[in-house]
């Protein structure tokens, strides 16, 4: 059974914040391999714990998706849990003055879009810039690490779902993504520089899948139930930029996509002729009880992981989102706030504006090849694992 950064932190390095105030990001994916809270195990090993922080969903994960989370004190611990997910999205220096460590223990999804890893970027630029010190204990890519897909964000695109310049699927775990931030954001010559340390995971090597770590899969978030939700979410997740329902508020996020208006099996044929790597949709009709489309019955598709290793989410997503433009063009629209939604999430416009102009995807995918081609050589630099 592999070992979170978590259980090793408890069994053998104590040290590292014994006698100090330590400050915590959790949620209830932060568990031990005994599914007990780290938290709680924290303050049972005389750790003095002296206040939580809460990234998007909330400390207990009760939360949806972009509902604001206020600061409150936890009926159980007694402990003030402060917001990351509200009015601040980086620990401020009120917020961070009873503490000498903080703690970073989240799972993550193993996509450039989930929030968590934003609030791992701030985090390491506000014990920083008050002088403290950031542990993060290292959990699994539950999607694997040796995948490496789709293109490189432009910072100039940079926002909450996407705040460096890494792919869609990075492959990498979330301590190797806090070296990377620390020497690489905001720019090589002028790193965060924190100090940073990493307790690493005992047994996980990148090419191991999360079903193959020996671990429970806890959900980080409501609408991340299994690591398949997680492999589907890097590349599915592109549909919460346009006018269809991801499947938020049904048992199948992610993988069933959908509207009143589209016609699933005529999708699904469309989709299939593709002939698209290791993948099979079938028609699939639900009807959301929140988010999109609420209430009302929605025909669309499920994706079907037919071989993960060759599964490639970003590429499957790209397809989908182009079929369904040039399906439905009088129904077809990019959700758009004050910028298109869309863009935030590809961490560029030249997606939206090529399928918007019919233009060719083997030429976008050719474009991410050699964007990936250049990560790979700074990526090396961080990685921990084998």
């Amino acid at each position: 059974m592999v070992k979170n950064g978590l259980d090793v932190l408890l069994e053998k390095k104590l040290k590292l914040v014994k006698g100090r105030k330590v400050g915590i990001i959790t949620n209830p994916s932060g568990v031990s391999q005994g599914l007990e809270q780290n938290v709680d195990l924290l303050l049972h090993a005389g750790i003095k714990v002296t206040a939580i922080y809460s990234p998007e969903h909330g400390f207990r994960g009760a939360a949806k998706e972009g509902e604001k989370i206020e600061t409150y004190t936890d009926a159980k611990t007694g402990l003030p849990v402060y917001s990351l997910y509200g009015a601040n999205r980086k620990p401020s220096p009120e917020m961070l003055k009873d503490v000498d460590v903080l703690i970073y223990d989240l799972q993550d999804a193993g996509a450039r879009f989930y929030t968590f890893i934003s609030t791992l970027l701030h985090a390491l630029e506000a014990v920083k810039e008050t002088g403290k010190s950031l542990l993060v204990l290292d959990r699994p890519n539950p999607i694997a690490g040796i995948a490496v897909e789709g293109n490189v964000l432009d910072m100039k695109f940079a926002s909450f779902v996407g705040s460096s310049p890494i792919p869609i699927r990075h492959g990498m775990t979330v301590g190797e993504l806090a070296q990377f931030y620390n020497h690489e954001m905001p720019s090589p010559d002028r790193p965060i520089a924190a100090d940073l340390m990493v307790v690493q995971t005992e047994g996980w090597y990148r090419a191991m899948w999360f079903n193959e770590t020996g671990l429970q899969f806890i959900p980080p978030s409501p609408n991340m139930p299994t690591p398949d939700s997680a492999l589907v979410f890097s590349g599915l997740c592109f549909i919460e930029g346009i006018n269809v329902s991801e499947g938020r508020g049904t048992t199948r996020p992610f993988e069933w996509i959908g509207a009143p208006w589209i016609d699933g099996d005529a999708l699904a044929e469309t989709l299939n002729k593709l002939e698209l790597p290791a993948v099979k949709f079938r028609p699939q009709s639900f009807t959301p009880h929140y988010s999109k489309y609420k209430e009302e019955l929605c025909s669309g598709i499920q994706t079907h992981i037919l071989d993960r290793d060759k599964f490639q989410p970003p590429v499957v997503g790209l397809y989908v989102i182009k079929t369904i433009h040039d399906m439905y063009p009088d129904k077809f629209q990019w959700v758009k706030y004050e910028k298109y939604f869309f863009d935030l999430l590809l961490g560029t416009d030249k997606v939206r504006l090529a399928i918007t102009e019919n233009k060719s995807i083997p030429d976008l995918l050719n474009e991410w090849k050699k964007q990936i081609k250049q990560f790979h050589i700074i990526r090396s630099k961080y990685l921990i694992y084998e």
